[in-house]
């Protein structure tokens, strides 16, 4: 955020704090988070913002990945992005109010012009997934000709597929030197959290085993 400016002629954005756990595959609470996010639901198309997008992945394309891993022995992993919608940069002019219990006591109709897209606004998924693919794109993967969220990119005999949903991505090559590269590349533009193998992704538990993969619902089902 740019420093506070008056917010006289400027239509500002609302803004709110969301308190939420993060669960495992097990349905425990692994992590508490506090996020501030913006009261996207105020801004009205065609004049706050022209389009949205959402970086989700087909199911039945995870279908065809785990089945593509499971028929060549490979392993894969997956890692999560931090704060994925402040790595995205917004062209747009738009202002939000100062957060909640953070209000200045001697600039109350100040407000805050965003250079980066903040959750919530409907601006945030495009952005990001434009910082996203982007960075991708430019070290040699390639889109997938029918789901634009899966990344594909040729090593000679070897190669390495991406699989990204919204803050979550998912991967796996047929050399596990690719698993590192691709590691270490993230990192140097994105704070990630490493998750290690995927065992849980969009409500499916996945076991990986010599054998095969295996996936169920157990923790849906409970639910």
């Amino acid at each position: 955020m740019e420093a506070s400016r008056t917010t006289k002629g400027k239509k500002v954005v609302g803004a709110k704090w969301v308190f939420r756990n993060k669960l495992d595959k097990d349905g425990k609470v692994v992590r508490n988070k506090a996020r501030l996010v913006a009261k996207g639901y105020s801004q009205q198309e065609g004049i706050d913002y022209t389009k949205t997008f959402a970086s989700i992945a087909r199911l039945e394309t995870i279908h065809i990945l785990l089945s593509f891993a499971a028929y060549n022995n490979m392993k894969l992993y997956q890692m999560d992005v931090k704060s994925i919608f402040l790595n995205g940069l917004i062209q747009d002019e738009v202002y939000v109010e100062q957060p909640p219990r953070f209000e200045s006591e001697t600039l109350t109709q100040h407000a805050f012009k965003l250079n980066k897209a903040l959750y919530g606004l409907k601006q945030a998924s495009k952005a990001w997934y434009g910082k996203l693919s982007s960075f991708i794109l430019e070290n040699g993967f390639e889109h997938g000709m029918v789901d634009t969220t899966l990344f594909p990119k040729n090593y000679d005999s070897q190669f390495l597929l991406v699989q990204v949903y919204v803050d979550d991505i998912i991967f796996g090559a047929t050399n596990e030197m690719l698993y590192e590269d691709f590691s270490k590349l993230m990192q140097t533009e994105f704070e990630m959290s490493m998750m290690g193998e995927l065992k849980f992704f969009l409500g499916l538990q996945i076991k990986q085993t010599p054998q095969g993969i295996y996936i169920h619902q157990t923790k849906y089902v409970k639910n």
